[in-house]
C-alpha cells in the first residue's frame, strides 16, 4: 500500500511537471497528457485503504472521512487560486496547473517515515513481528492483541474466499450487473464536469 502510494506520488509529480512546462513548450498536448496521468492515479482509493488500515478502530471512521474533507478543501483552494487576481492570470496559469504536484511532493517526502499497514503486513506478508512493530509505532505502546486477533480472524476468513483477477471479474456472470452499475456511475461522475470545476 505504501509503495503504491509512493509510486502514485511520483506519477503526480511527473504529471504536474509536464503540465507546468506546457506553456514554455507551447504544447497544449502536454496539458492533456498531464491531466490523463492525474486521472490514472490511484491516490484517492489508496488513501482510503491505507488511512483506514493504519487507524485504530475507534478513529477509523473519522480517518476515512478526511479524504472527502481534503478532496473538498482542494477543490475550494483550486477555485480560489484560479481567480485572475491570483494564479489564473495569463502568466501564472502554468503554476496553477503544476500545483497538483505540491501535495504529492509533501507525501513523497513524509510517507517513507510511516510504517506499512499492519493488516497488509500480517495478511499478505505473514509478518507478525512487523505487524506488532507497526502497530506500536502508529498507536503507541500498550496492549494491542485484540486488534491483532481481529486481523488474524479476517485472514482466516480470507483463506476461504477466492480472489478474482480483473479479467475473471469481468467474465463472472454473477457480478455483471454490479460491474455495469459501477462503470456507469464512475463514467457519469467523470462526465458531469466535477473534475473540470
Amino acid at each position: 500500500r505504501k509503495k503504491c502510494l509512493l509510486c502514485n506520488n511520483v506519477l503526480m509529480i511527473v504529471a504536474a511537471s509536464i503540465m507546468g512546462c506546457s506553456k514554455i513548450s507551447q504544447s497544449f498536448e502536454m496539458i492533456l497528457i498531464g491531466r490523463f496521468m492525474c486521472g490514472v492515479s490511484l491516490c484517492v482509493p489508496l488513501h482510503h485503504q491505507y488511512v483506514g488500515e493504519i487507524s485504530p478502530r475507534k478513529l477509523r471512521g473519522f480517518a476515512n472521512s478526511t479524504s472527502s474533507f481534503f478532496w473538498t478543501l482542494g477543490k475550494a483552494v483550486g477555485q480560489i487560486s484560479g481567480q485572475r487576481e491570483l494564479l489564473g492570470s495569463q502568466s501564472l496559469w502554468p503554476v496553477l496547473m503544476a500545483s497538483c504536484g505540491l501535495p504529492a511532493l509533501v507525501q513523497l517526502v513524509t510517507l517513507p517515515f510511516f510504517p506499512e499497514s499492519p493488516p497488509y503486513l500480517l495478511m499478505q506478508k505473514g509478518d507478525q513481528e512487523g505487524c506488532k512493530k507497526a502497530i506500536r509505532q502508529l498507536w503507541g505502546e500498550g496492549q494491542h492483541q485484540a486488534e491483532i486477533d481481529d486481523i488474524m480472524k479476517e485472514k482466516a476468513t480470507m483463506k476461504n474466499t477466492k480472489i478474482l483477477s480483473v479479467l475473471e471479474l469481468v467474465k463472472e456472470p454473477a457480478f455483471r450487473w454490479q460491474l455495469y452499475m459501477i462503470v456507469t456511475l464512475t463514467a457519469t461522475i467523470q462526465l458531469c464536469g466535477i473534475n473540470a470545476v
